[in-house]
């Protein structure tokens, strides 16, 4: 099994090591073709009207659409918010891959960001693992054909709908792995 991970900006280097932590074989994908051989992609963090702005100049905006009709997709932070169906503050054009409605930047600026507890229910067990909110979005709205996996507090922080996964913070930077198991569990069952 190979996992890309989206390499553009943002922290993708610790999804990588996250994933060879787990077994598993990560590549760096940069480039349409770098998806080929992949069963599963992360999009991590960083900026997402950046993001977009780079996937769409080389191509991999819609290679990431047709990718995720066949293979599983996990988006964090900002990777939540280009896999959501629409985007409530800021004019961001997103892959439309969840039913999720998600606004940027939500619990303020850089010096508003921190650790908190997360209570995840994944593999019909629930825990309570830290969640690192960095700058990040907030999902406002989510259809019913989305499972809830993760709160904090009253706000939703961890979906999933069909093959597509998005969490708001980064379980990157937590020393928790189910997260990312939980991800590699959908792309076995897709292969």
């Amino acid at each position: 099994m190979k996992i890309g991970v989206l390499a553009l900006q943002g922290d993708f280097y610790l999804h990588i090591k996250r994933l060879q932590e787990l077994g598993v074989t990560a590549v760096e994908v940069r480039k349409p073709e770098e998806l080929q051989d992949c069963q599963g992609l992360i999009l991590p963090g960083g900026e997402s009207t950046t993001l977009v702005k780079l996937m769409k100049n080389i191509g991999l905006f819609d290679a990431i659409k047709d990718f995720a009709k066949k293979y599983p997709l996990f988006g964090t932070c900002a990777g939540c918010i280009l896999v959501s169906k629409e985007v409530t503050n800021q004019q961001v054009e997103s892959l439309n891959l969840i039913n999720i409605v998600t606004e940027r930047n939500a619990y303020g600026r850089q010096i508003d960001s921190f650790v908190d507890l997360v209570k995840v229910e994944l593999m019909e067990r629930q825990f309570e693992i830290e969640g690192v909110f960095i700058r990040a979005p907030k999902i406002i709205k989510a259809e019913d054909s989305v499972r809830v996996l993760g709160v904090h507090g009253d706000e939703i922080v961890l979906v999933e709908e069909g093959n597509v996964l998005a969490a708001t913070f980064h379980p990157e930077l937590s020393e928790e792995k189910i997260i990312h198991e939980y991800f590699l569990e959908k792309v076995k069952a897709s292969i």
